[in-house]
């Protein structure tokens, strides 16, 4: 079977892709607890352009095919696994393994999700990240009763859904961005609240914005100054939850005087980690992807690859992130 290799982890993000090929591999029979996808498609994540580069929390030995996310269908399965064979699943593995940018995947069974049969399976192939991660951080919201949130790289897929979900529950969200024409997307989309970064009076205007709305709950994609900034700017008794980190720089200019008399936290949030404390997973699934199947929800998916033409195609993504995900298919 064919995948995509990265050789060796390079910071240089261009020379990263440049070194990235395809190549033939042997397809081994799957263990007791495994199952074989014949892959339908795969994306490219943020976290897949942190991995590359070695900046990424999961190390595997290279050479290795890339790829966290993706759907198909199970073809194969060891014997504890059986039960899974011709159903459709989406996928999320971060082992020390072969990835979902392949034509096959072998991956564990607690690695898949069965999916409904009407779910669209290029919706499905991004459906393990970040729908879970806006319905986890959304959780957050509602346990501390917030009556506005503050999304950073706003024109991302788990803002986009986070504010459809707030959107339904009466709960307002302040949307920062760093260009222009994101903006303009978002408010041509009926997007309310919407800053740009780099404005004249950004920390004042998002500030006034975070104490009328009263916006106590705020998720960070980007890290830095912005994270610093948002923390200033929210009132008493507020949360910065921290989810990625697009700046590759530490976060910074934090008001300690906010830390100690203001009542105001900052911590991570790791879908791993929120999944684990889970006991009811398979509603929450069904749920989503009850919400995908009615349009609810749904992911931007700006185009889509061939194994053959995947350097092409990732160097168009990362050029225009802000348009939708790019998906990597076999065939």
């Amino acid at each position: 079977m064919k995948g995509i290799v990265l050789p060796q982890y390079n910071k240089n993000i261009i020379r990263a892709l440049l070194s990235l090929r395809p190549e033939e591999k042997p397809l081994r029979k799957p263990l007791a607890d495994e199952v074989v996808i014949k892959m339908h498609a795969a994306p490219c994540n943020p976290s897949d352009i942190a991995f590359m580069q070695g900046g990424y929390n999961i190390v595997k030995t290279l050479p290795s095919i890339m790829g966290f996310e993706g759907s198909g269908v199970v073809t194969d399965a060891g014997k504890e696994a059986k039960h899974l064979i011709d159903k459709p699943v989406s996928c999320f593995v971060q082992e020390d393994s072969d990835g979902t940018w392949a034509e096959y995947l072998i991956t564990k069974k607690e690695n898949v999700i069965v999916l409904n049969e009407k779910m669209n399976m290029d919706q499905a192939a991004c459906f393990t990240v970040n729908p879970f991660t806006a319905y986890g951080m959304m959780d957050i919201a509602r346990v501390n009763e917030s009556k506005a949130i503050v999304l950073d790289a706003a024109g991302g897929q788990v803002p986009e859904m986070m504010r459809a979900m707030a959107k339904s529950e009466g709960v307002e969200s302040i949307n920062i961005v760093r260009k222009q024409e994101t903006a303009a997307l978002l408010k041509n989309e009926g997007v309310k609240h919407v800053l740009v970064e780099t404005e004249d009076n950004f920390d004042d205007k998002l500030k006034t914005l975070c104490h009328q709305l009263q916006a106590t709950t705020a998720f960070d994609a980007v890290g830095g100054i912005l994270a610093g900034k948002i923390f200033n700017a929210m009132p008493l008794d507020s949360e910065l939850i921290i989810y990625g980190g697009l700046s590759n720089k530490p976060v910074s200019e934090l008001n300690t005087m906010n830390l100690i008399f203001n009542q105001k936290f900052i911590y991570g949030f790791s879908l791993p980690d929120w999944k684990e404390e889970l006991e009811n997973f398979a509603e929450i699934s069904e749920y989503l992807q009850s919400k995908f199947i009615d349009g609810t929800l749904h992911t931007k998916i700006q185009g889509i690859t061939s194994l053959d033409n995947v350097v092409k195609g990732l160097r168009n993504y990362i050029a225009n992130m802000s348009a939708g995900k790019i998906l990597i298919k076999p065939s």
